[in-house]
């Protein structure tokens, strides 16, 4: 019997993106901050004929990570998540270049209609304009449960992730969560020359009125306009003392680099 010959690309398994733990790279810090720095991304929803719909929304962050939107039920990704929850959103940070140069993250998961007061204030301090239309009998916010991640870091990095990969868990982190509004609205009031520091620490823009929108146990959501920052703490901080104590420390080490 004659040999059956096979071609080397039928010999060699398919690429597939790495867990998350095993990447060469950090693929769950990369994640988080795509999450928590883009404020807007492509919705892809399944109409009532499974055919995939996809859409351009704003995004805004739970402490956690959760992604959060506000939605019209005019619109027809609204009307294809009432039908059927499932979703992806993609988090795209863009750039000068070659688009496919640039990290991007895949969220999968289902999105339910939310009325936690939390997420209508992050989603808000997020999207200030959005107040405009916020309380339209037709407008409501929804709360994506994510499932999986996939992220594209660039050329060649690649990685998967799990649900406890994407999100932050905040047990132990309760008093942090309790005490972000009064946090959030006296650093804008007091420290707008902090915040500053941050940013430009933190490889932002220097010379814009940046603003604190949110915090949580990882780091800090900052906003200038359009602009957005992501400042990550040194260590995780589980208590108001903590948060004080870093932002005072990271504050004195910006002004001795500076």
């Amino acid at each position: 019997m004659g040999e059956t010959s096979t071609s080397a690309s039928e010999q060699r398994e398919m690429a597939r993106p790495l867990p998350a733990g095993e990447a060469p790279f950090d693929a769950i810090g990369l994640s988080r901050m795509l999450l928590r720095s883009i404020r807007s991304g492509a919705l892809a929803t399944l109409d009532a004929e499974g055919t995939p719909f996809a859409s351009l929304v704003t995004i805004a962050t739970d402490q956690d990570g959760t992604p959060l939107m506000l939605l019209s039920r005019l619109s027809a990704h609204t009307r294809n998540l009432l039908a059927d929850p499932r979703c992806s959103l993609l988090f795209s940070q863009g750039g000068k270049g070659d688009p496919l140069a640039h990290p991007r993250l895949t969220v999968v998961g289902t999105a339910v209609q939310t009325e936690a007061a939390r997420a209508r204030a992050r989603f808000l301090a997020r999207h200030p304009k959005a107040k405009l239309y916020a309380d339209f009998p037709d407008f409501g916010f929804f709360a994506v449960t994510a499932k999986s991640g996939h992220l594209n870091g660039g050329f060649a990095k690649a990685a998967t992730l799990t649900r406890e990969e994407l999100l932050l868990d905040l047990t132990g982190a309760e008093a942090v969560v309790a005490g972000e509004a009064g946090a959030v609205e006296h650093m804008n009031a007091d420290h707008a020359d902090a915040l500053a520091l941050y940013a430009a620490a933190a490889g932002a823009e220097s010379g814009l009125p940046w603003r604190l929108s949110g915090l949580d146990p990882e780091g800090l959501d900052l906003m200038a306009g359009d602009r957005t920052a992501r400042v990550v703490f040194p260590e995780r901080v589980s208590d108001m003392g903590g948060l004080r104590r870093h932002l005072v420390a990271m504050a004195a080490q910006a002004r001795g680099g500076a």
